[in-house]
């Protein structure tokens, strides 16, 4: 596993299977100029980075949308050159954002190559506890906008019971945050035409999710320093527990 800061350490055949597509299709995005070039290493091998995984998975998200290969490459060109995997991973969540959900039917080989891993019956379960996978006679429904964020969150070292606590207070606070906002609009569009009220909707919507994610990752770095900084130091806990 790394991180932003680290090397890259992904051939081209690990990065085509982490991402769902083959190696010729790696190749002919980066003569498009849709990944950038890799790192040569000892003995001429490329190597690749979450940035260049992250990077694909916002253009699967793009074709998803019917995104031509032209238009996806004036989309990307339109990005700062220095975007992290981070920041990538939040351009695909405001794109997917723009369709409506989707769920399908698929079955136990096509859900793992949608996760770009091998996924263990305690993994399913997991993912069905969060909403994302349901299974039944061999067959998977599955949530399309919700797989990558859950099958990310089976990595992380939390309780499924503080993941589904999180996941219900994300959606109350989201359907309260969106409904305030649909009030708001709807006050502007009142006297509109129903064409009007549609265009300012599709207008609007990309940019109130990313003002969203752009607020909420400021509220959570605020609380986590808020947290760190109350919290006593190591030596000084202890000598106020001995004193």
């Amino acid at each position: 596993m790394t991180t932003d800061t680290e090397e890259p350490s992904l051939t081209i055949d690990e990065l085509a299977a982490r991402a769902g597509v083959t190696v010729r299709t790696v190749r002919f995005y980066g003569t498009k100029g849709l990944l950038p070039p890799p790192v040569i290493g000892p003995r001429r091998v490329g190597h690749y980075g979450r940035e260049h995984l992250a990077r694909l998975a916002l253009i699967e998200e793009l074709q998803h949308q019917g995104m031509t290969l032209a238009a996806i490459e004036r989309y990307l060109q339109q990005l700062p050159p220095d975007l992290t995997a981070h920041d990538l991973a939040i351009h695909r969540a405001v794109v997917a954002s723009w369709a409506p959900d989707v769920v399908e039917t698929v079955t136990r080989a096509e859900l793992e190559r949608r996760a770009g891993r091998a996924l263990g019956d305690e993994d399913v379960e997991r993912l069905a506890a969060m909403g994302v996978v349901a299974a039944a006679d061999d067959v998977y429904r599955i949530d399309s906008g919700l797989l990558r964020l859950g099958v990310q969150l089976l990595d992380v070292p939390l309780s499924q019971e503080a993941i589904l606590a999180a996941r219900t207070a994300l959606i109350e606070h989201s359907r309260a945050a969106a409904h305030e906002l649909s009030q708001l609009l709807r006050g502007e569009v009142a006297e509109r035409d129903a064409g009007a009220v549609r265009s300012l909707s599709a207008h609007m919507q990309p940019i109130v999710v990313q003002a969203l994610l752009t607020t909420f990752q400021r509220s959570l770095r605020e609380e986590l320093r808020e947290w760190l900084d109350d919290r006593p130091a190591d030596g000084m806990s202890e000598a106020g527990g001995s004193a």
